[in-house]
């Protein structure tokens, strides 16, 4: 993984102003993985992610940025955490990061 973004982060440019305005981290954040290839095989191992660019459902989602944007990191895939069983999704994303 090349960097997480997610404004809870100290790392995140946001940061600061994030701290103020929210009293708990969002559900939506951005990773960047190595490669291209590497983030459409991960898109693709994950079972629970539904693979979408509108994030605004209950399910959750997930994004390869490029598609949508010719400007983003060839590696970047963006995150919506929606109601499903928060245990089963991390275990989604580890099986598909290969952790």
């Amino acid at each position: 993984m090349v960097r997480v973004w997610h404004p809870s982060l100290p790392s995140h440019p946001g940061a600061d102003v994030a701290s103020t305005q929210m009293e708990l981290p969002g559900g939506m954040l951005s990773f960047e993985l190595a490669s291209q290839e590497e983030a459409l095989e991960v898109a693709a191992k994950l079972e629970l992610f539904r693979r979408a660019t509108s994030l605004g459902g209950v399910e959750s989602l997930v994004e390869h940025r490029l598609r949508s944007d010719p400007n983003a990191a060839p590696g970047l895939l963006r995150v919506s955490v929606g109601l499903e069983d928060p245990a089963a999704l991390i275990t989604d994303l580890a099986a598909a990061l290969g952790g």
